[in-house]
């Protein structure tokens, strides 16, 4: 792979087809199908085997995640974006799982506690969707809010999360990954 180059893979999961984009050989993104923001196909580079760096570590701390035995991923990203969105997205990967904050509480943690509207901006355009959390994030009600993944994907992840569905079967984990 050349040091400007973009790689993807398909890889299924419980939540539909996931299309990992890797940039200089790391993961710049993960998508849902039908994701809003999601940048057209032609912008990932070349189609590539999940077998090909950096996919197979990503592939297996997905499967771990889907499977209930990973809480937090390690692997390294590359969030292309904005400063304010850059400083958003770093914020959403310290929501613990099984958690949720609002907003104006993420707002608060970047440290502009009146930017809520523009923190759920930058958060519907997170391009690493699931590892980077932006699905934690919820109106200052409690009720559930947009989401690039569609608010029933939301509705489900956080449920997993919340140890209220059964996504950790083997069935779902031993099909994770096969496109």
């Amino acid at each position: 792979m050349t040091s400007s180059s973009k790689q993807h893979t398909v890889a299924e999961s419980p939540y539909g087809s996931l299309t990992l984009v890797a940039t200089e050989g790391v993961l710049s993104g993960l998508y849902m199908t039908g994701q809003r923001h999601r940048p057209a196909e032609e912008s990932f580079g070349e189609r590539v085997t999940v077998f090909e760096e950096p996919f197979p570590e990503v592939v297996r701390q997905l499967a771990a995640y889907f499977a209930g035995e990973l809480t937090a991923f390690d692997l390294p990203l590359r969030l292309e974006g904005t400063a304010f969105q850059r400083s958003v997205w770093g914020q959403l990967v310290r929501i613990p799982y099984g958690e949720t904050w609002s907003y104006g509480r993420l707002a608060g943690e970047i440290g502009n506690p009146n930017a809520s509207r523009a923190v759920g901006l930058a958060n519907g355009k997170n391009p690493i969707s699931i590892i980077v959390p932006c699905h934690r994030v919820i109106g200052a009600s409690g009720g559930m809010t947009g989401y690039g993944g569609g608010l029933e994907r939301k509705v489900r992840l956080l449920d997993f999360e919340a140890g209220r569905t059964g996504w950790s079967s083997g069935r779902n984990q031993r099909s994770f990954g096969r496109a």
